[in-house]
């Protein structure tokens, strides 16, 4: 059966329903991939470095024989390893396996050839990797019509974006891309971070579904997420959006930082106050490791709180003396549902 070769959108497109393959080494799958890539190497880490290092010295045929060698045993892996990833994908609703590598040269056609010899359409990305890089800068840079969500630390905000995506509204959750709920406390309970470029990679996903024109919620964020950071045109275009701005109480935002971290281990609590000592001050450091301590969790959270609402409030400032539109959202407690209807309102 012929292998099609075709442009990133209809790869992307073609993928859905399908298994799509990332053929590169291990360690480039690790770094970043397509989202919803599998990897299904053709070589590892070593024979790649094997094969680069004999186009470099000795040239491109020498290499192409050096690659040869490794895949005649790969080969042998290669159609079960697939068909085990279909039996496995119940998504999958059609045998069409979507193939890539770094440049879409020789691993991705050697693994293409072999894999439509068994009987399955395959379809390649012409570029390979390198193309969905390209295109998902593109995204970035593309007209978005942004709604963001605001509030100081302790409101709620991911919870009714959720509820937001819930009813029907158009919402990518960055801090779940990111694995990182933004704060020094943020990694808490979270899986570890993606690469930045995967993180990129994540997002111009999430944009593309999104139908041009329609209306995107988005958290207000800072650039920085962890260890990660939000493309620079995309970061444009969130800071001359509107914002809504969830504003509740201190005592209720309190309530519910102690439900949301304090029930995760002291020392890890720690860990994270001392990260922000130098910005939070030496008296108030002292106190808040004090209180945690003796086991004073609302105490030391208060203080923390303090701070990020200082923190929140520099960058609110920037907002209310530029030309975008802020509009408060007054709320008693943190209550998803009556946010949500006060943003309907």
């Amino acid at each position: 059966m012929p292998v099609e070769q075709t442009d990133i959108e209809n790869f992307l497109k073609r993928s859905s329903g399908g298994i799509m393959l990332d053929v590169r080494s291990p360690s480039e799958y690790r770094h970043a991939h397509i989202p919803g890539a599998h990897s299904l190497p053709l070589f590892s880490d070593e024979e790649r470095k094997v094969v680069g290092t004999a186009y470099k010295q000795q040239g491109r045929e020498v290499a192409v024989n050096e690659g040869l060698n490794f895949f005649s045993e790969t080969m042998k892996t290669i159609q079960p390893q697939a068909l085990k990833l279909l039996q496995e994908n119940a998504s999958a609703t059609n045998a069409v396996f979507c193939v890539y590598c770094w440049r879409g040269g020789m691993r991705s056609n050697a693994v293409a050839w072999l894999l439509s010899l068994y009987g399955y359409k395959v379809v390649l990305l012409k570029g390979g990797y390198k193309s969905y890089r390209r295109w998902a800068f593109q995204q970035f840079g593309l007209p978005y019509k942004i709604k963001i969500l605001g509030g100081f630390t302790g409101s709620g905000k991911t919870e009714v974006l959720a509820a937001l995506n819930h009813h029907g509204q158009y919402t990518i959750d960055l801090e779940s891309l990111a694995h990182h709920k933004g704060s020094a406390f943020g990694s808490l309970g979270m899986q570890p971070q993606p690469s930045p470029e995967m993180f990129e990679n994540k997002i111009a996903l999430a944009l593309s579904e999104i139908p041009l024109g329609e209306t995107i919620w988005l958290e207000d964020e800072s650039r920085h997420i962890g260890s990660v950071h939000i493309p620079e045109s995309l970061w444009k275009q969130m800071r001359n959006s509107d914002i809504y701005f969830l504003e509740i109480p201190q005592p209720e935002r309190l309530n519910f930082i102690i439900q949301q971290y304090g029930c995760f281990d002291k020392e890890a609590i720690k860990t994270c106050v001392l990260k922000i000592q130098r910005k939070l001050g030496g008296l108030e450091t002292k106190n808040a490791l004090a209180n945690l301590e003796n086991n004073d969790v609302r105490s030391c959270f208060s203080i923390l709180l303090r701070y990020y609402d200082k923190l929140y409030s520099h960058s609110l400032m920037r907002h209310e003396n530029a030309s975008i539109n802020l509009h408060k959202i007054q709320c008693t407690a943190v209550d998803v549902n009556n946010a949500l209807k006060l943003l309907k309102a």
